[in-house]
């Protein structure tokens, strides 16, 4: 069988497969060792078969009809590496092609009704980033619970990229995530009193470090029912209940009255997944929530014009109706919104650097994963975390910090200096 497979994807894709490959009869193809794939039955090529491409084999992943020994970042790596260096891709059959196709399947036995989709498959409905549809695709990702992500997270619940100034070999996730969150707040320029907005503020990381170390008064936005409840939670713990506020709204439920309020406003990998046509009234928002004067940092991740998205797994598991563009295209929006645009830090590779740190507590996790998630999820974040670690990693997705500043009627803008000691340790 393994021979046979191998064949297969010779002919679809013109190349050698990259992989070794196991087969359900203990047939082997290819040298021995590590990573290799293994297909448990039929069922993993019939996914491919109904739905070829990446989608097909996240199903098959996803559900364990197909596996992977050994590394699977390892893996990934050497089929984009193929795909990028022989220009394979899977190709459009038209119909002679596919009754070929369906015969090489027939002579593997792996002819059959279709697989389902895995359970843990999204399926919102409704318009496009209507405020159900944008309410849904946030239940699916984050509603897993706070117990799942605090497996994954550091204490401080941060589900963004940390801040490495080293090589990553020195600094714990922890220690990666608060001075990140502490860069932050010396970019805004934070002090005792200063009043923070951040729209879509997760378990409130940024909300409390602020409220914590700058005593600022913080409020939050964020749509997750869960995330408000542990940000009031950790808040009341602190003695920080009346320094923090969080409301659980969409961010266009900001109230007019409150515009100008804020000296300063945040935004952390939201702006991703308000969608390009809201886009344009996401960053109004911010600016008519900042008063003259204030600061804004955004922090989100890009990606070319060629592939806008995250990709068929990420839009179909874990962030559908995701959106990322260059980050010359956020710039011009921002200064289009009436944001003069101070500052511009890449930080690619910290991304890198955080994705490894959650996959690794992921695999020495994995039972407790699995305990709370299902083994569906724990699979679905495996290839969530690795693939996303190799697509920063290659330069196909990029992070930035984007400091503006919303100026007075007059141009003129307050202190907008730098001053960034080194990082406390």
């Amino acid at each position: 069988m393994a021979d046979g497979i191998a064949d297969l994807v010779e002919r679809v894709l013109g190349v050698e497969p990259p992989l070794g490959i196991s087969a359900w009869d203990g047939s082997g193809h290819g040298p021995p060792g590590n990573p290799r794939v293994l297909l448990r039955g039929r069922r993993a090529l019939r996914h491919l078969l109904y739905r070829p491409g990446e989608l097909g084999l996240a199903r098959a992943f996803v559900t364990g009809d197909l596996d992977v020994r050994g590394d699977l970042t390892e893996a990934l790596r050497r089929c984009r590496a193929l795909a990028r260096h022989e220009g394979v891709t899977v190709p459009r059959f038209g119909p002679g092609h596919l009754w070929g196709l369906v015969r090489d399947f027939a002579v593997l036995g792996a002819l059959g009704p279709r697989p389902d989709p895995p359970r843990s498959e999204a399926r919102p409905t409704g318009r496009l980033h209507s405020r159900r549809r944008d309410s849904q695709v946030i239940a699916h990702h984050y509603d897993l619970g706070n117990e799942f992500y605090g497996l994954l997270l550091d204490p401080r619940m941060a589900y963004s990229c940390g801040y490495w100034p080293d090589d990553g070999t020195e600094r714990t996730l922890a220690a990666a995530q608060e001075a990140k969150l502490d860069l932050i707040c010396r970019k805004l320029g934070l002090d005792s009193g200063t009043r923070l907005l951040d729209v879509g503020c997760g378990w409130g990381s940024l909300l409390l470090y602020a409220a914590q170390h700058y005593g600022v008064s913080a409020t939050g936005v964020t749509l997750s029912t869960q995330q408000a409840d542990h940000v009031r939670r950790r808040a009341h713990e602190l003695g920080l209940a009346e320094l923090v506020e969080v409301r659980r709204c969409d961010y266009r439920e900001l109230a007019v009255p409150d515009s100008g309020e804020y000296d300063a406003v945040a935004s952390v990998e939201m702006g991703e997944h308000v969608g390009s046509a809201n886009y344009p009234d996401f960053v109004a928002t911010l600016h008519r929530m900042l008063r003259p004067g204030g600061r804004l940092l955004l922090q989100q991740m890009s990606r070319g014009d060629s592939a806008p998205g995250g990709g068929a797994f990420i839009g179909s598991y874990i962030a559908p109706d995701m959106n990322m563009v260059p980050i010359g295209a956020t710039l011009w929006k921002l200064e289009r919104a009436g944001f003069e645009v101070r500052d511009v830090q890449a930080m690619r590779e910290h991304y890198v650097y955080t994705v490894r740190a959650w996959l690794r507590t992921l695999l020495d996790r994995w039972d407790e994963v699995i305990a709370l998630a299902g083994t569906e999820q724990a699979r679905v974040w495996w290839l969530y975390l690795a693939g996303g670690g190799l697509a920063f990693e290659e330069n196909r997705m990029g992070v930035h910090q984007i400091l503006g500043v919303r100026p007075h009627e007059d141009g003129s803008i307050d202190d907008c200096t730098l001053a960034l000691p080194e990082v406390r340790r």
